[in-house]
């Protein structure tokens, strides 16, 4: 831990969870911090937990959180010397950093130009073929028409997936199976692209039926030195967005790491990137593909904390402050396992829909090995205005077993009430055959929700058969004893029931 701070005060452009975490390391450095917040967000956590915190609008982000000037005139009325973006919000937006910088202060993060090489997707593909790391077929820049979409598809045979070229998150992202759907998915990619992104740019990438998504996190200072830190597996996804990260990823061999970790170096140095960064990666069998570049500080680097025992915020703070870092690949020593699971209030059984409300109840667990980022607290409220992530649980072991058991036991003690949140599904997903085994992909999720209907549909039908019967043996059709005490086989060793016979059934 650093003995002195690098700056006086730094202002955290972001909320909830990861504001506070931030926090905590500047102070722990004697670093002052200053809390940005929203109308919404007036008694919010993060406002108490800074030293200093100032309004900057409605609740709504684009009145609030995504108002650069805001932001930076609450930077300068605090005295603050840099800001820290977090991650969402602004946090990959090159102009925003540009603004930041122009503005005298220091932007905790890359340069504004890698950040704007990478933020551009098929730029970055362009970056990664240029320097021997291996990309998904599609195409090199984005479809302008119909007609090159159409020649696209045609050349990289479906099924195909259209992204959006200026963002993630599963914004503007269609799998398109066919080319008669390839029209309307288009359409609607671009429609979430400008939505999302203000940029209606797509591309095209051959589609992967099994992926697994690893990813590596990277830190490079501005000296020309760039350390990987290990990978982290964030193949457990719902609508493209992880909700469990675990680390080292189940499914790598040492060739593979070692291979991945230095593509993930080559194309982080060849980009001019300074900071924390991760380079992602799809993996199908033993192959793997660039994904894309996530330039900022991810919600999941808590895992990689836990193996390494680096203070990775830290690291932002020492990388801004021009010193470069301490340590080198030899250094980094990952140790034992730790999986995250992602806390949000959403309802499962709805499709992973926000569930607003307040927070009234909240009993988080502890004991060794556990750790818990929460951006929350009884009486809190959370609104349909931001992301529902409320907290991360993060748990640590020697080997991944005991990492599984560990999570296991703190998400069953995990007492959280006042909104629905996907908590009963962590644990389904932890006890699952394919996440215990490691043998698992992208489709994860899915393929339990598909199970879980499967069961339901199952047991309804066993309810209505067994209702059926009930009533039947009531009735005159069934064979029932006789008066002399006798018994016979009836009709009913033959039923028809809704459409579906059910033979040999026998009193």
């Amino acid at each position: 831990m650093a003995t002195k701070p690098y700056f006086s005060k730094v202002l955290v452009a972001n909320r909830g969870e990861i504001a506070i975490r931030i926090f905590r390391t500047c102070h722990e450095v004697g670093i002052g911090t200053v809390a940005v917040y929203s109308e919404a967000d007036r008694t919010a956590p993060h406002v108490t937990t800074a030293h200093h915190a100032y309004p900057i609008g409605q609740a709504p982000a684009r009145e609030s959180y995504l108002v650069t000037e805001r932001i930076i005139e609450a930077a300068q009325k605090s005295g603050a010397d840099a800001v820290h973006p977090g991650y969402g919000f602004l946090a990959e937006n090159a102009d925003f950093a540009q603004a930041v910088q122009d503005a005298g202060l220091v932007w905790i993060g890359p340069p504004p130009d890698s950040m704007r090489l990478l933020g551009d997707k098929t730029a970055a593909r362009k970056v990664a073929v240029a320097h021997d790391v291996p990309i998904i077929p599609g195409t090199g820049q984005p479809v302008r028409t119909l007609k090159e979409a159409v020649g696209a598809g045609e050349e990289i045979g479906y099924p195909i997936l259209l992204k959006a070229a200026a963002g993630g998150g599963g914004k503007g992202m269609r799998v398109v199976e066919n080319p008669q759907e390839l029209e309307s998915s288009l359409k609607m990619a671009r429609s979430e692209a400008v939505s999302a992104f203000s940029d209606e740019s797509v591309y095209i990438e051959k589609y992967l039926a099994h992926p697994r998504h690893v990813e590596f996190q990277v830190m490079a200072d501005s000296h020309g030195t760039c350390v990987w830190l290990g990978e982290r597996e964030c193949s457990v996804q719902r609508r493209h967005q992880k909700i469990i990260e675990e680390t080292p990823s189940p499914a790598l061999t040492p060739d593979m790491r070692g291979e991945m970790s230095e593509a993930a170096v080559r194309l982080t140095l060849a980009s001019g990137y300074q900071g924390a960064g991760t380079v992602e990666f799809l993996l199908e069998g033993d192959r793997f593909f660039f994904l894309e570049v996530n330039a900022r500080l991810q919600v999941e680097h808590t895992v990689t904390e836990m193996v390494t025992g680096r203070d990775l915020v830290l690291d932002q703070l020492s990388i801004a402050a021009g010193q470069p870092l301490e340590y080198g690949h030899e250094d980094v020593q990952p140790r034992g396992s730790a999986i995250e699971a992602r806390i949000y209030a959403e309802d499962p059984d709805n499709n992973f829909f926000p569930s607003p409300g307040y927070i009234n109840h909240l009993d988080a667990p502890s004991g060794p090995g556990i750790r818990h980022d929460c951006g929350v607290a009884v009486g809190s409220e959370v609104t349909l205005h931001y992301d529902p992530l409320i907290a991360k649980l993060v748990a640590w072991s020697p080997d991944r077993t005991g990492a599984i058991s560990r999570i296991r036991r703190a998400l069953e003690e995990y007492q959280i009430t006042g909104v629905t949140t996907i908590v009963p599904f962590l644990r389904e997903v932890m006890a699952h055959e394919a996440f215990q085994s490691g043998d698992y992909d992208t489709h994860i999720v899915s393929r339990i929700m598909e199970e879980k209907e499967s069961q339901v549909t199952q047991h309804a039908f066993i309810a209505a058969v067994a209702t059926t019967l009930f009533h039947a043996q009531k009735s005159d059709g069934f064979a029932t004893g006789q008066a002399n005490g006798s018994s016979r086989q009836g009709p009913a060793s033959r039923w028809v029931l809704e459409g579906r016979e059910l033979r040999g059934w026998q009193k």
